[in-house]
């Protein structure tokens, strides 16, 4: 039962890594912009949502709702002011500029919110359960594990069946190209960037309601998400997914082995399939 509820609740935690993995995917994966600030939104975005939870007595899900459209609007500002003026090839202008807004957002963090840790009030819904079999499982990360797995599947039909979609593709593929058949590529990349931290909005609230958040925790979505992307395979939606459950798993499994040895047996998966093979689950060869 030990390894049985291992894997199970390692499920559970890969549906919370899919959604940092998902706007991962989308810009790194597909658009090839490396952006260092991804963890660090999620936990803005997490901060936001407490201290707005905290002022105004809401819920978690019209939270939820203010930290997706807010989302969008970071995802706008920061294509627009910072990501489109380092775009293009070389990946290194955009690595540098959002490594640098990266340090002043974690700043900006400590000094209105503090290091301290906090986390967002979810009522009942946090401590609820149901019996699967001989397990019980937790009524909030299987609802974790829906939202992901609805956003997967939105996202990669987005993709691959709407004009936006195969905009973005065509000027990840060649940005000249698809300008002269009409595509505007900073319209397309602005769009995406959007609906990438608009994703966060939902794994903000998740993190927040799960567990803890403080400015400082933005590295590990950042390496988290990284590591579903690379595992997957780079540009493949689904391949994120199944790269978070492979780490969610494979820390799980870990922690029940040693407490201590949780989050390497996730950062040893990511080494062994980088080694044997490096274009991931679902990715080219």
């Amino acid at each position: 039962m030990l390894w049985l509820d291992g894997l199970v609740q390692g499920i559970l935690l890969g549906g919370l890594y899919a959604q940092y993995a998902l706007g991962m995917a989308l810009m790194f994966g597909v658009m090839r912009v490396v952006n260092i600030t991804h963890g660090d939104l999620v936990i803005l975005l997490a901060l936001i949502g407490i201290s707005l939870a905290t002022a105004f007595s809401l819920g978690p899900w019209s939270v939820l709702v203010i930290l997706v459209v807010l989302g969008a609007i970071i995802g706008v500002i920061l294509q627009r002011l910072i990501l489109n003026r380092v775009v293009g090839a070389d990946p290194l202008p955009s690595l540098i500029a959002t490594f640098g807004l990266s340090i002043a957002l974690q700043n900006a963090m400590l000094q209105i919110w503090s290091a301290d840790t906090r986390s967002l009030g979810g009522g009942d819904i946090v401590h609820a359960s149901f019996q699967l079999g001989p397990l019980f499982v937790g009524v909030l990360p299987v609802i974790v594990l829906l939202t992901a797995t609805v956003l997967t599947g939105g996202l990669d039909v987005a993709l691959r069946s709407t004009r936006f979609g195969r905009a973005l593709r065509a000027a990840s593929a060649d940005v000249e190209a698809a300008a002269l058949t009409g595509v505007n590529p900073k319209t397309v990349y602005t769009g995406a960037t959007a609906i990438a931290v608009a994703i966060l909005g939902f794994a903000a609230v998740f993190q927040s309601l799960r567990s803890t958040v403080a400015p400082a925790d933005g590295a590990f979505q950042l390496i988290y998400a990284f590591e579903a992307v690379i595992i997957g395979g780079m540009g493949s939606i689904w391949g994120a997914f199944l790269g978070a459950m492979a780490l969610g798993v494979s820390q799980s499994v870990g922690f029940r082995i040693d407490p201590g040895f949780g989050i390497l047996a996730g950062h040893l998966v990511f080494l062994i399939i980088l080694a044997l093979r490096p274009q991931g689950f679902l990715g080219r060869g």
